[in-house]
């Protein structure tokens, strides 16, 4: 069977638009947009524990840097402002996506990159940032 060149640039075109839509919408219907927040509780030493909301946009986290001490419980929570994303911090097993929220404690000091680890389009690869542990 063969395929005529126009149905063949029509099919690619399409594949390319869906995939490149990725970070086009939004299904969060949720018109209110909670502010970064990073509130703790618990010894300044360490042991605290931080509440520490990332809203992403794209392509862009609205907190490029997050300083906690070492031994610090992080309860890290998502929100898609534009496009759909996710986190990924490889180093303290932590994947989410919009909406979820995961507690994980800081145990080693260091600098430790977190990223976008949904597929979301030209700006992808910009959307990094750094927890820094004390």
């Amino acid at each position: 069977m063969k395929i005529k060149p126009a149905l063949y640039i029509a099919l690619v075109t399409c594949a390319s638009v869906v995939m490149l839509s990725a970070c086009g919408s939004n299904k969060n219907n949720n018109n209110t947009s909670p502010s970064p927040v990073a509130s703790s509780s618990g010894a300044a030493g360490g042991g605290a524990t931080k509440n520490i909301t990332i809203t992403a946009a794209n392509w862009e986290f609205d907190q490029p840097e997050i300083k906690v001490k070492k031994g610090d419980t992080i309860n890290l929570t998502l929100t898609n402002k534009q496009g759909v994303h996710g986190i990924e911090i490889t180093d303290f097993g932590v994947k989410i996506k919009n909406g979820e929220t995961k507690s994980f404690t800081v145990d080693k000091a260091g600098t430790f990159e977190y990223h976008c680890n949904i597929q979301c389009g030209q700006g992808h690869d910009n959307m990094t940032g750094n927890i820094i542990v004390e």
